[in-house]
């Protein structure tokens, strides 16, 4: 539970990243990529994949058009991407600490997702989970200009809970969306990338 980590500390929001954090996606995201990007004899690796955990889809494209020198058509690519997804995400799993706390915290804290995932995949698996109910908000892909390690995604979230910065708590796996949310002025719990259970600990500021 969120007390051993902050046993004198109260928040009134908890923020979600959703990739990696909620939902154990992230295999089937890579999964994604390769097949989408199949057809232009693009290899993207998992090295890349981490790494880039927590930006906004659209702006991997842009990247990696940047990275070799070609202009990438980044809706097709992310329809190719959002397809694959939608049709190979049936055996994805909750984090089974995250979802202890999700449910624990229901009706007591407020909660949202925060994702760098566009809203389709984010509201598919999250229907398949069960877990639709358990947030007031979604802020994802489409929904903000700057993606992490910019803190806007989170101060949107913040704002649209009517909650400060200062008072909410983000949960993140990926490096770029632990610093924004220290960007943003938030504390920040880590989930674990890999390993069964998925393990969770608190960030510092500047540690990252």
């Amino acid at each position: 539970m969120v007390q051993n980590f902050y046993p004198e500390r109260e928040f009134k929001a908890f923020l979600f990243d959703f990739d990696g954090t909620v939902a154990d996606t992230m295999p089937v995201h890579f999964d994604a990529w390769v097949h989408a990007l199949k057809v232009y004899n693009l290899k993207f690796t998992i090295e890349q994949h981490r790494g880039w955990a927590g930006r906004p889809t659209a702006e991997i494209v842009r990247l990696l058009s940047e990275m070799h020198g070609i202009d990438l058509p980044v809706e097709e690519i992310l329809k190719e991407k959002e397809i694959y997804y939608l049709g190979s995400g049936a055996n994805v799993k909750a984090i089974v600490p995250v979802l202890e706390i999700i449910k624990a915290s229901h009706g007591k804290v407020p909660m949202a997702i925060v994702s760098g995932s566009r809203r389709k995949a984010v509201e598919s698996t999250l229907t398949q989970l069960g877990l639709t109910h358990f947030f007031e908000i979604l802020v994802c892909a489409e929904d903000y200009k700057n993606g992490k390690p910019a803190p806007d995604c989170f101060l949107q979230a913040a704002e649209a809970l009517k909650v400060k910065p200062e008072d909410c708590l983000v949960f993140e796996d990926g490096l770029m969306g632990i610093q924004a949310a220290h960007a943003a002025g938030m504390e920040c719990i880590r989930v674990s990338e890999t390993g069964v259970p998925h393990t969770l600990s608190v960030t510092k500021r500047g540690e990252f």
